[in-house]
C-alpha cells in the first residue's frame, strides 16, 4: 500500500499537475498552430509561388507498384513543419518576455526603508546634541 500512497502524493504535486496541463494546452496550441499555417499562412505563398500546395511538394524515389505505395519524399509537408515550429518558437518567447516583463515589475517594487535601529537612534541623538553645543560656543 506505501508504494500507492507514494504515487498519489507524486501525482498530486503541484508541479506535475500544472506540467499535464501544459501538455494539454500546448498539444491543443500545436493543432491550432498547425492549422494556422497549413490552412491560412501556406495556402497565400502557394498562390503568390505559382498556384503550389505545398502539401503535395513531394519528390518521388520510386513509382508506385501494384499494391506497393510510392516511395516519395515529402518536403512541402516539412516545410509546414518548420513554419509550424518557428510559429510556435515566436509564440512561446513573446509569452515567456511578457511573464518576464511582469515578474520584473513585481521585483522593482520599491520596499519600504527599514526602522532604524536603536543604536541608530541614539547616534542621531548624541550627534544632534553636539551640533547644538557647537553652535551655542
Amino acid at each position: 500500500m506505501s508504494v500507492l500512497k507514494e504515487l498519489k502524493n507524486f501525482m498530486m504535486r503541484g508541479n506535475v499537475v500544472d506540467m499535464a496541463v501544459g501538455v494539454i494546452v500546448g498539444g491543443a496550441f500545436g493543432k491550432i498552430v498547425s492549422s494556422l499555417v497549413s490552412d491560412i499562412i501556406m495556402p497565400p505563398i502557394g498562390y503568390v509561388l505559382g498556384g503550389v500546395d505545398f502539401s503535395n511538394l513531394r519528390i518521388v524515389v520510386k513509382e508506385a507498384v501494384g499494391d506497393a505505395a510510392a516511395v516519395t519524399i515529402n518536403y512541402g509537408t516539412f516545410i509546414q513543419t518548420i513554419l509550424d515550429f518557428v510559429i510556435i518558437a515566436t509564440a512561446i518567447f513573446f509569452a515567456i518576455k511578457g511573464i518576464n516583463a511582469l515578474q520584473h515589475k513585481k521585483e522593482e517594487a520599491p520596499a519600504a526603508p527599514p526602522a532604524p535601529t536603536k543604536e541608530e537612534t541614539l547616534l542621531t541623538e548624541i550627534r544632534d546634541l553636539l551640533k547644538e553645543q557647537n553652535n551655542k560656543q
